[in-house]
């Protein structure tokens, strides 16, 4: 991100440049999505063809190779429910009350409090 940054990041070039982001990004500005009213998503399309602070543009590239390798995925079912499933299963450390646990024993330094309710 620095380095792109530092290399001088201009999104209105890569804007510019890429006909499909282009095609976007004029659907977007057009009122397509907000039925006809063009000024709607104004300052969204400005704060990225002039800002794009989070280098969104930088990244759309890859963002379209992913979604196609997710629509190619997708199509053959056999491989998305075997994705799918790994998915669930390898999510099983995954819990909300465990990473608070963590959170609080190993970053915070806090202990429980037991709570009595009468």
């Amino acid at each position: 991100m620095r380095a792109t940054r530092a290399a001088g990041y201009r999104p209105r070039e890569l804007y510019e440049r890429n006909p499909q982001l282009k095609a976007v990004i004029d659907l977007i500005a057009n009122g397509t999505f907000s039925l006809d009213d063009r000024g709607l998503f104004h300052p969204l399309v400005d704060a990225l063809l002039c800002h794009d602070d989070y280098l969104l543009f930088a990244d759309y590239p890859s963002y379209v190779e992913r979604q196609d390798e997710v629509a190619r995925a997708y199509s053959d079912s056999e491989r998305w429910t075997r994705m799918s499933i790994l998915n669930v299963a390898r999510g099983g450390k995954f819990s909300s009350d465990r990473s608070i646990r963590e959170y609080c024993e190993e970053i915070w330094k806090v202990k429980p409090v037991r709570i009595t309710l009468d």
